[in-house]
């Protein structure tokens, strides 16, 4: 079993060349207005297409746990190379867990982590908060409301 993403783009060939660095992976399917991701690791079949403004995919992220601190050092190292990483965050209790986060966003602005998790936290209060609980701020903190 392996999930499926298909998003809506602006730019098709822009978001193929990140995903290709983000990856480090050609699309499997490739035309002038769609492109697909058949990916191992992580198990993913992702695919994008042209949208228009109004058909752009929004949400509030994606993600990608991986099983170790070690792979997020990889991650985070290959996506330095490629000049995509945005904000690391480390040992940092978020979304009622502590731990590893490397983000990054899209040509879109699509908000993307990878992270390890080394421990499950109590679910305390309301998750309810303006915005996007598990994306980073302006303020730097992850769950900041």
């Amino acid at each position: 079993m392996r999930p499926h993403i298909s998003i809506n783009v602006k730019d098709v060939k822009k978001s193929i060349a990140f995903y290709q660095r983000l990856f480090g992976k050609d699309p499997q399917k490739q035309t002038g207005d769609y492109a697909k991701f058949d990916l191992e690791k992580p198990g993913l079949n992702f695919s994008i297409q042209t949208g228009n403004l109004e058909t752009i995919s929004q949400v509030s992220h994606f993600g990608i746990e991986v099983d170790s601190p070690s792979e997020i050092n990889e991650w985070k190292e290959r996506m330095e190379k490629e000049g995509i990483v945005g904000k690391v965050e480390e040992d940092t209790d978020c979304c009622f867990a502590r731990q590893d986060k490397v983000w990054f966003k899209d040509p879109d602005g699509n908000s993307w982590e990878v992270f390890h998790v080394y421990e499950q936290l109590p679910v305390l209060g309301s998750f309810a908060v303006s915005g996007s609980c598990c994306t980073p701020s302006e303020s730097g903190s992850c769950c900041s409301a």
